[in-house]
């Protein structure tokens, strides 16, 4: 009987093991899905084909700078799980990447799971997952040393940085309609460098999240995309899913997530200090910010 107990009590601490472990599990911002010989061109096509065979939306794509696109999906999973949840229209979207990296082309997207965690979505999008595994494939998480899904749930890069629910609001609306149809019209005029990707309407609810392209020149290139993943995407495996930036419509208002939390969350282990640092692009968070809220009809200090 004694042995029976102990052989109880070995197992009962072997679940209890493993379920820690589970809840403990460190997630990565990215996913590799293959990389290899290949035209850029062409397998961008074959990645489109992929994706909306798997029953994905392709919602818009671009190219943010040479030898790399970047291709906005979403689902029926994304968009109903999007809407659960407090300005859970940031993850109504993923993103799909795909970079000539040297001799390799790379195929990469956002990994579900780390960014269902950081916008605090009510699931972790586990069919959106499969389905991108079975559609692109998968060697490896990577982007960052790993963070569990409780740290990204309460992420912040550092003290005086902002939280995920602290964003940017630029502009209040006297209607959904009425903030969608202004951010429509800026983006399409592009005055300020800021233009649209991609539109996904969230399900069910009033919000509308637009991918974003920034160009800027002269004083304004600390906002241009290529500038700031010149500087903070230097890895041999490229990170370009980060891109592009986000703008929410919310009922009547516009937000976006501020700058020195969208881009410390892709990017976690980037040192403050020192050759492709944070400090190298110290000033772009405020540019950004400014663009995007001229952009959308707000003011030049809105935040």
């Amino acid at each position: 009987m004694s042995k029976i107990w102990k052989d109880l009590s070995l197992l009962v601490l072997a679940l209890g093991a493993t379920l820690a472990f589970a809840q403990d599990a460190v997630l990565k911002p990215f996913v590799l899905a293959s990389k290899g010989a290949g035209d850029v061109a062409q397998k961008v096509e074959a990645t489109k084909a992929a994706l909306t065979k798997a029953g994905f939306t392709v919602a818009g794509s671009y190219s943010p700078y040479a030898n790399t696109t970047v291709i906005g999906v979403t689902n029926d999973e994304l968009r109903s799980t999007a809407a659960k949840s407090e300005h859970g229209g940031f993850g109504a979207a993923m993103r799909v990447a795909v970079v000539k990296a040297g001799n390799d082309v790379q195929v990469s997207y956002t990994n579900p799971t780390y960014w269902a965690n950081v916008y605090r979505m009510n699931g972790e999008l586990k069919d959106t997952t499969a389905k991108l595994q079975v559609a692109l494939g998968k060697v490896e998480e990577f982007g960052a040393k790993g963070l569990t899904a409780a740290q990204l749930r309460k992420y912040h890069y550092t003290f005086g940085m902002e939280y995920f629910d602290e964003p940017n609001e630029f502009v209040k609306y006297g209607s959904h309609e009425d903030a969608v149809k202004a951010v429509e019209a800026g983006l399409a005029a592009g005055k300020h460098g800021v233009t649209k990707v991609y539109r996904v309407d969230v399900a069910g609810k009033k919000e509308v999240l637009f991918g974003v392209a920034m160009k800027g020149a002269g004083d304004n290139r600390i906002m241009d995309d290529a500038y700031i993943m010149t500087e903070i995407d230097f890895r041999d495996v490229k990170s370009a899913a980060h891109l592009p930036y986000d703008i929410l419509v919310s009922d009547n208002k516009v937000y976006a997530q501020y700058a020195r939390f969208r881009i410390a969350v892709s990017f976690p282990d980037l040192s403050m200090m020192g050759a492709n640092s944070f400090m190298n692009i110290m000033k772009s968070p405020e540019a950004i910010r400014e663009a995007l809220s001229l952009t959308v009809g707000g003011k030049k200090d809105a935040r």
